[in-house]
């Protein structure tokens, strides 16, 4: 009997406000995040989807579902790390998003990474 092989990835997240393209007395916070997706297993995935969930600081939630990152559907190999920036607009200056990412492995198994909770917020306003 073969023995299934069990991705192993990691979801890491920084976060930078973007003063230049916010305006603050137009409740228009712009935030850029990079993701590094860490394939820490033995086996290769497929990125295959996104799911985020955005909740700013007066507890309204955007879904964002879609295939792919940045129009990409990358293959990670084992050992490797796939890493890519986006970005989101908030009418608040504090919000969080988390979500996951379904991958597809090798052996044609799906399989969903939590995307760890990160906070969005403007300096200054959080310690």
């Amino acid at each position: 009997m073969k023995t299934p092989h069990t991705p192993q990835i990691t979801v890491s997240a920084n976060v930078r406000y973007q003063a230049e393209e916010s305006d603050e007395q137009q409740a228009r916070f712009v935030f850029s995040y990079t993701i590094t997706i860490h394939n820490t297993g033995d086996i290769a995935a497929k990125l295959l989807r996104r799911h985020w969930i955005i909740t700013d600081s007066h507890h309204r939630v955007q879904e964002v579902h879609g295939d792919g990152v940045v129009g990409e559907q990358p293959l990670i190999l084992p050992g490797r790390r796939f890493e890519y920036s986006s970005g989101t607009l908030l009418t608040t200056p504090v919000g969080t998003m988390r979500g996951y990412y379904t991958l597809r492995t090798d052996e044609g198994a799906e399989f969903d990474v939590a995307i760890p909770e990160f906070v969005l917020s403007i300096p200054r306003v959080l310690h």
